[in-house]
């Protein structure tokens, strides 16, 4: 039984884009491989510098113990022995209010940039009472004695921690490193004064912090009403955590944002009296070995129960990340083969010229290597103008390779004009991500439509009978 011509050149083109969904796949690993090196470099500026922080506090804690003569044992062996347990008393402010600055100072390894900052801080708390810290006895006769009260303030990396000034009363207060909080160990404390302990009379402190950190920066609201008002001059804020802004102001050269937490409407002063931990804004609690629990998985993150404090964050991001947008682009690859196939095969079909599966090989490696120049390009360029570079570079090729493929300029540019066409509408769908579906949807829709209508009268049992005519393939210059 003879075989159709058709046939092989079909299972030829076939074999061809088997390959091409290979070189493209390669392509993506290679934009995986490349995303993975950044968020390397992120971790190593981390490491270095400080990583994502949040922010608890002023809070206010007494360690305390109690003792008391235990009764043991039964009948002539009763005894009584001494007994002993320590706990610690906590108050947290009635009122925190917190007014922030953040300055973006972007840091580099090789080609990758990540966003660190230099926050200020001016923190004002106010205690209506410090009645939660006059220690009371669970056992008649017992003898409670309680360290002075710390004012301590608790961040995810201590590391960070420029300069921090704290006076209370209108006096200042000598800040030591750490907070001598069991569950939270990274930050600095200071001992309230002897005239100030007085638990039926209000007190407010004043706290000046400067932060650095990474990509972003959290609070814990564990105040009974909490008021953070953050600026900072970075114009792509990222809103996260449990409770977004109640206001917030974009601009072109940054935005300021404003939280407003009550105690009713958050588990924060519940989760920090039972000792949950502070966690970074990713979700890892980096004091877990210190506090001797499992780091927490970004999952858990805002559950007390799960171990970590209820938070609210801003994340300084990048709206254009050249990975991410080239591997958006790369998952299109396919469709952009198989549609410029389609093209090309309509160009076989109505205008009866053949073209050689080594033509349609090279034609797909065109398409394919638009891919690796625009990963290449971002590392360099910015995104906009790196894809129009590449695609650029692809039309021009495309272009006169079609003027001797299909045997003139005309025929060439308009070949080279329709890549430009999909080029165009690829950068669409990258740029419009919430609507990228319906546009492409609307896209191959049009397409289908375009094929259909242009082969409407071809008779397909007549082309299948006989040989495909046609003129040769052109490849003299016009």
């Amino acid at each position: 039984m003879k075989v159709h011509p058709v046939v092989p050149k079909l299972l030829a083109v076939i074999a061809i884009v088997g390959l091409l969904m290979l070189a493209l796949a390669r392509v993506g690993m290679l934009v995986e491989e490349r995303h993975q090196r950044q968020r390397e470099a992120e971790r190593s500026v981390e490491q270095s510098q400080a990583g994502r922080q949040a922010m608890l506090g002023p809070v206010l804690f007494s360690h305390c113990s109690e003792e008391w003569d235990a009764v043991a044992g039964e009948g002539a062996e009763r005894k009584t022995v001494p007994a002993r347990r320590e706990f610690t008393l906590s108050a947290a402010p009635s009122r925190l209010d917190v007014q922030a600055h953040a300055a973006l100072e972007p840091r580099w390894r090789g080609l990758f940039k990540v966003n660190t900052y230099a926050g200020t801080s001016t923190v004002e708390a106010q205690w209506r009472t410090l009645a939660a810290l006059r220690p009371q006895g669970e056992h008649a006769g017992s003898r409670v004695q309680c360290a002075p009260p710390v004012l301590m303030v608790a961040v995810s990396d201590a590391r960070g921690i420029r300069q921090a000034r704290m006076s209370a009363g209108g006096q200042a207060l000598a800040v030591a490193a750490g907070t001598r909080h069991p569950s939270h160990p990274r930050g600095f404390h200071a001992t309230l004064p002897e005239a100030l302990r007085q638990a039926d009379q209000p007190l407010a402190v004043q706290l000046t912090l400067e932060l650095v950190g990474t990509a972003a920066l959290g609070f814990a609201p564990v105040a009974d009403d909490t008021r953070v008002q953050l600026a900072a001059d970075w114009p792509h804020p990222s809103f996260g955590g449990r409770f977004l802004p109640l206001t917030r102001e974009l601009r072109a050269d940054g935005f300021t944002a404003t939280w407003q937490v009550s105690s009713l409407a958050t588990t924060a002063p519940i989760d920090f009296a039972r000792r949950a931990v502070l966690c970074a804004p990713d979700g890892t609690a980096l004091d877990a070995d210190e506090a001797g629990r499992p780091p927490v998985p970004a999952a858990t993150r805002g559950d007390g129960a799960a171990g970590c404090i209820e938070a609210f964050d801003v994340a300084f991001i990048d709206p254009v990340n050249p990975y991410s947008l080239s591997d958006r682009a790369t998952k299109y690859g396919l469709l952009f083969i198989g549609l410029t196939f389609v093209a090309v095969g309509m160009i076989e079909l109505l205008r009866r010229q053949r073209v050689h599966p080594v033509q349609y090989l090279l034609v797909g490696c065109a398409l394919s290597i638009f891919f690796l120049l625009l990963l290449a390009l971002s590392e360099h360029l910015r995104f906009g103008l790196s894809y129009a570079i590449a695609a650029g570079a692809c039309v021009a090729l495309l272009a006169v390779y079609a003027r001797h493929l299909l045997g003139g300029w005309r025929a060439g540019l308009a070949f080279g004009g329709g890549v430009a066409a999909l080029y165009g509408a690829l950068y669409v769908l990258l740029q419009m991500e919430q609507t990228a579906l319906v546009i492409g949807a609307v896209l191959l829709f049009a397409v289908l439509a375009g094929v259909m209508m242009a082969t409407r009268r071809i008779d397909w049992y007549g082309l299948t009978r006989s040989e495909p005519g046609g003129a040769p393939l052109h490849n003299r210059a016009s």
